[in-house]
This record gives structure tokens, sequence and C-alpha cells, in this order.
């Protein structure tokens, strides 16, 4: 058997399954859609109002981030809270 030089670098074994990871994240989302059109509906709705419950967590303590997040839903609760005449 010729001599051959075995690279073991975790790197460049992966580009193919690098370079399907948008694919992959589009897929994820589309789960319990059942066509194109209605996730597509949904997702951009909800785009929209998805950045409001995403904190920089990772630049918080957890108290910080309770009270933040605490605060976060007081305000949407009053954003969609629904006046039903009695």
């Amino acid at each position: 058997m010729p001599p051959t030089e075995h690279r073991q670098n975790k790197y460049l074994t992966n580009r193919c399954e690098n370079s399907h990871q948008l694919t992959w994240q589009r897929e994820r989302a589309m789960k319990g859609f059942r066509t194109l059109g209605s996730a597509q509906r949904f997702l951009a709705a909800f785009s929209r109002i998805s950045q409001h419950f995403r904190s920089p967590r990772h630049r918080m303590t957890a108290t910080d981030h309770r009270t933040e997040i605490a605060a976060r839903f007081q305000i949407w609760n009053q954003a969609t809270e629904l006046n039903v005449a009695a």
C-alpha cells in the first residue's frame, strides 16, 4: 500500500455539512407547517416580535435577566390585552 497522508483536522472533513447549515435551519423552522406559504406567513409576523423576548443573556446576571424578562412580558401583556366588555 502506498504511503498516504492522513489528516485529522475536524474542520476540513465537515465542509459539505457546513455548507448545508442554512438549509437545515430553514427545514427546522418549517417543522410543523403543512406548506411553505403558511410557514412564511407565520415567520414573517413572528420575526417582528421575536426580538422583544430575546435579551442579551450572555451579558447579564441571572437576577438582571429575570427582571428584564418579567418587564418585557409585562409590556407584552399590556400591548396584547383584550378589553372585553361584560
